[in-house]
């Protein structure tokens, strides 16, 4: 069975979206910064999207994503590369269509949870961005194996949680610590 890994940028309390379900927080990550900030940045995304055989995104993420994604220049963007040659998948209930660039990619329908499970029978290692629904269901179903945070220095007070609500006990074991110019920590996870 695959490795599904899961990555959130969240804010220093935690919240993956403010109360109004704006992620406007997490500019920082993707604004210049200090000298070599990007290139951190870049080596960091370049490793991680590196080992992915396909990456699945819930239908807002997905909309986000192949707004920007298919024109990304990969001069300036070096992942746009990996990201574009990927197999890539959207769970959806109501998406009749999922263009992306030139082409198109896979709607999974249905449960998400038992569809996602049938995609690790398939590939090695899936990465999901953001997708806070679509995660909901994965932690629920004990599919996540990996959880990447990058945390951002900033305090909401309120929002929205990386996490489902009711979510039982998980023990998490730290695998990785990085900290970023301008303050963000990457943290990854194995879940146990």
């Amino acid at each position: 069975m695959g490795r599904l890994i899961v990555e959130q940028v969240v804010t220093a309390d935690g919240y993956a979206a403010d109360r109004d379900g704006g992620i406007g927080f997490f500019e920082s990550l993707i604004q210049p910064g200090e000298d070599g900030e990007a290139e951190l940045n870049d080596a960091e995304q370049l490793a991680y999207v590196s080992q992915a055989e396909a990456i699945l995104f819930g239908a807002t993420t997905y909309g986000m994503f192949a707004d920007y994604w298919p024109k990304a220049d990969p001069a300036v963007e070096h992942v746009a590369e990996l990201i574009e040659r990927l197999p890539k998948f959207v769970v959806s209930n109501t998406l009749a269509e999922a263009p992306w660039g030139d082409g198109r990619i896979e709607i999974l329908s249905g449960d998400g949870a038992a569809r996602t499970a049938e995609l690790k029978q398939r590939f090695g290692t899936i990465i999901v961005w953001g997708s806070l629904v679509l995660t909901d269901a994965l932690f629920a179903a004990g599919l996540v194996d990996e959880l990447h945070l990058r945390i951002v220095p900033v305090l909401l007070g309120d929002g929205r949680s990386f996490t489902p609500p009711g979510l039982d006990d998980r023990a998490l074991e730290l695998d990785r610590v990085a900290t970023r110019p301008g303050g963000v920590v990457s943290l990854r996870y194995r879940v146990r």
